[in-house]
C-alpha cells in the first residue's frame, strides 16, 4: 500500500498486481526498514521525473508521521497550520539525519510569522531563548517547532485567525513560491471587458483565478528573460493600469490603487530579472546563502576548535620539554654544586699559597717603589731645568722679534712722515694758486656790479618816466570817460525827448513824416548812433594822443 501510493503521488508508473506479488506474505517475516530502503531507492526514488504535486507528497508523509509525534496538548493553531509548519520546517531544516532547525532559521521563521501578523518582532525575548536553546541542544525538530508556534510565545496578543493567516502567508512564499497575490482587474483578448481575477506570482509564470481558494483556475502568464512590465495611462475609464508584454501576448491589468500597481509593477520586474541572470527566487537564495554562511561559520570554528587542540597538545609537550629540562637543571645544579665545594677548597689552598708569595711580591715592589721615587726625583729636577732654559730661549725669540717689528714700523712711520709733508707742499701751492684766482674773480665780479648798477639806475630813470607818463595817460583816460559818460547821457536824453515828439507827431498827424535839415558835414556813426564829434575833431585828438605817447617813450 506504502509503495502503491508513492508511485502515485509521485507519478511514477507501477503495476499493482506486480507489488502485490512483490511484497507478498511469505514465512521470512514482515519487511523492515533496512530491507525495505533498497527497493525504495531502486525502483521508486531513482524513477522521479519532478512532475509530481509536491504538497500532495508533502500531506502523504504528514498523513504517515503526525498521529504518532504530533503533540496531544492543545495549541493555538489547527492540524492544517500544524502541517504547513512541518513543511516549512523541512525547507528550512539542515541536510543531514536526524533533521534540526538551528536557531538562526528559526529566528528567521519567527520574524516572518511576525512581520505577516503585522507586530514587532521581540529580539531580546528571543535571544534568552536562544541562550536557553543553545545550552541543552544544537536545535529543534519538527515536532518541537509546532509546538512553540502553537504554545504562542512569540505571538502573544494575536488571535488564531491572525497567526493562521500568518502561516498560510510565510507558506505560500516559501514553499509555493508565492512571491506576490491578490485580486486586480484583467482586460480580455476577445470580449475585451474587465474581469476581476485573483493573480498569484511565481518564479516563472503568473496565475489567475476566480477566487483566493484557486478551485478555478482561468489561465496563466509564462515569464521569461524577454518579458517586460510598463505603467499605461488611465483610459476607458480604469485608473492603475500597467502592461504585461509576452513575446506572444500582452495583457493589460488594473490594480486597485497606486500602491498596488508600484508593487506588483517592482514584484514583476524583480522576477524578470531573476529569470534573465538564472538566480532562484530571493527566499531561496537567502536560505542558500545563510546555510553556506553556518558553513563557513562552522568551518571556522572547527579549524579553530583545531588549533586550540593543537595549541593545548604543544602546550603539553611544552610542559613535558619544560619538566625534562627542570630535572635536568636540578641534576646540573646538584653536580655544580659539589664542584663548587671543591672549587671552594681548591681557592682556599691556592689563597694560603698567593698570599705568601704576594708578601715577598710587596717587600720587593716597595724596594723597586723607592728606587723608582729617587730616580723620578732626579728627573723632574732635569726636566725643570730644561723647562726653564726653554722658556729664556723663547723670551729672547720674542725680544728679538718684538725689536724687529718696531725697527719695521719706525721705517714705515718715516715713509708716511715723508710722504704726508710732500702732500701738504702740493696742497699749500695749490691753494696759494686758488687764492689768486679768488681775488682776480673777485676784481672782475667788482667791475661788472657797478656795470650793472650803473644800468639798473638807467632802467629805474627810465621807469619813473613810463610810470609818470601811465599816470598822465591814466587822468586822460578819467577825463574821457567822464567827458563820454556826460556826453552819453546828453544823447540818451535828446534820444528820449526825440522819441517822445515823434510819438506825438505819429499819434496826431498820423503818417506825417518831419523833414530835418541835415548837417553839411557828414556824421560819424558809431554803434549807439551819430557821433557828438566830427571826423576833424576825431584826426585832432588822435594827433594828440600819439604824441603824448612818444613823449613818454
Amino acid at each position: 500500500v506504502l509503495s502503491h501510493n508513492l508511485c502515485t503521488v509521485l507519478n511514477v508508473p507501477h503495476d499493482p498486481v506486480a507489488l502485490e506479488e512483490h511484497f507478498r506474505d511469505d514465512d521470512e517475516g514482515p519487511v523492515s526498514n533496512q530491507g525495505y530502503m533498497p527497493y525504495l531507492n531502486k525502483f521508486i526514488l531513482e524513477k522521479v521525473q519532478g512532475n509530481f504535486d509536491k504538497v500532495e507528497f508533502n500531506r502523504m508523509c504528514w498523513t504517515l508521521c503526525a498521529k504518532k509525534n504530533l503533540s496531544k496538548s492543545p495549541l493555538l493553531i489547527n492540524d492544517e497550520d500544524a502541517f504547513k509548519v512541518w513543511v516549512i520546517f523541512n525547507f528550512l531544516s539542515e541536510d543531514k539525519y536526524p533533521l534540526i532547525i538551528v536557531p538562526e532559521e528559526i529566528e528567521y521563521l519567527l520574524k516572518k510569522l511576525t512581520e505577516a501578523m503585522g507586530a514587532g518582532w521581540q529580539q531580546e525575548q528571543f535571544d534568552h531563548y536562544k541562550i536557553a536553546l543553545n545550552t541543552s541542544r544544537e536545535g529543534l525538530s519538527a515536532w518541537e517547532l509546532i509546538d512553540l508556534i502553537g504554545s504562542g510565545q512569540f505571538s502573544k496578543g494575536m488571535d488564531r485567525q491572525t497567526v493562521s493567516m500568518a502561516i498560510n502567508e510565510v507558506f505560500n512564499e516559501l514553499i509555493l513560491d508565492v512571491l506576490k497575490q491578490g485580486y486586480m482587474l484583467k482586460k480580455g483578448h476577445k470580449r475585451k471587458n474587465w474581469t476581476e481575477r485573483w493573480f498569484v506570482l511565481k518564479p516563472n509564470i503568473i496565475s489567475y483565478y476566480v477566487s483566493e481558494d484557486l478551485k478555478d483556475k482561468k489561465g496563466d502568464i509564462i515569464l521569461d528573460g524577454n518579458c517586460c512590465v510598463e505603467a499605461l495611462p488611465d483610459k476607458d475609464g480604469k485608473k492603475c493600469l500597467f502592461l504585461i508584454k509576452c513575446l506572444d501576448k500582452s495583457f493589460e491589468i488594473s490594480a486597485s490603487d497606486k500602491k498596488k500597481k508600484q508593487e506588483w509593477i517592482q514584484a514583476i520586474q524583480t522576477t524578470v530579472s531573476l529569470l534573465r541572470a538564472g538566480r532562484p527566487p530571493p527566499h531561496k537564495e537567502a536560505r542558500q546563502k545563510r546555510k553556506e554562511l553556518r558553513q563557513k561559520l562552522l568551518a571556522e570554528q572547527e579549524e579553530l576548535e583545531r588549533q586550540m587542540k593543537e595549541l593545548q597538545t604543544a602546550n603539553e609537550n611544552k610542559q613535558k620539554e619544560l619538566e625534562t629540562v627542570r630535572k635536568q637543571l636540578e641534576a646540573a645544579a646538584a653536580r655544580a654544586a659539589e664542584e663548587e665545594k671543591k672549587r671552594l677548597q681548591t681557592q682556599v689552598e691556592l689563597q694560603d699559597r698567593f698570599s705568601l708569595e704576594l708578601e715577598r711580591e710587596k717587600m720587593v715592589r716597595q724596594k723597586m717603589e723607592e728606587q723608582v721615587a729617587q730616580k723620578s726625583s732626579e728627573l723632574e729636577q732635569y726636566l725643570q731645568r730644561v723647562r726653564e732654559l726653554e722658556e729664556m730661549y723663547k723670551q729672547l725669540q720674542e725680544a728679538l722679534e718684538d725689536e724687529k717689528q718696531a725697527r719695521q714700523d719706525e721705517e714705515t712711520v718715516r715713509k708716511l712722515q715723508a710722504r704726508l709733508l710732500e702732500e701738504e707742499s702740493a696742497k699749500r701751492a695749490e691753494l696759494e694758486k686758488w687764492h689768486l684766482q679768488q681775488q682776480q674773480t673777485i676784481q672782475m665780479t667788482e667791475a661788472e656790479k657797478q656795470e650793472l648798477e650803473n644800468q639798473r639806475m638807467i632802467k629805474e630813470q627810465a621807469l619813473q618816466v613810463a610810470m609818470q607818463q601811465l599816470a598822465q595817460l591814466e587822468l586822460e583816460r578819467k577825463e574821457a570817460l567822464e567827458q563820454y559818460e556826460e556826453v552819453k547821457k546828453k544823447l540818451e536824453t535828446a534820444a528820449n525827448n526825440t522819441k517822445s515828439w515823434k510819438d506825438k507827431v505819429a499819434h496826431h498827424e498820423g503818417l506825417i513824416r518831419l523833414i530835418e535839415p541835415g548837417s553839411k558835414n557828414p556824421h560819424l556813426i558809431t554803434n549807439w548812433g551819430p557821433a557828438a564829434f566830427t571826423e576833424a575833431e576825431l584826426e585832432q585828438r588822435q594827433k594828440s594822443w600819439k604824441g603824448k605817447k612818444n613823449a613818454s617813450e
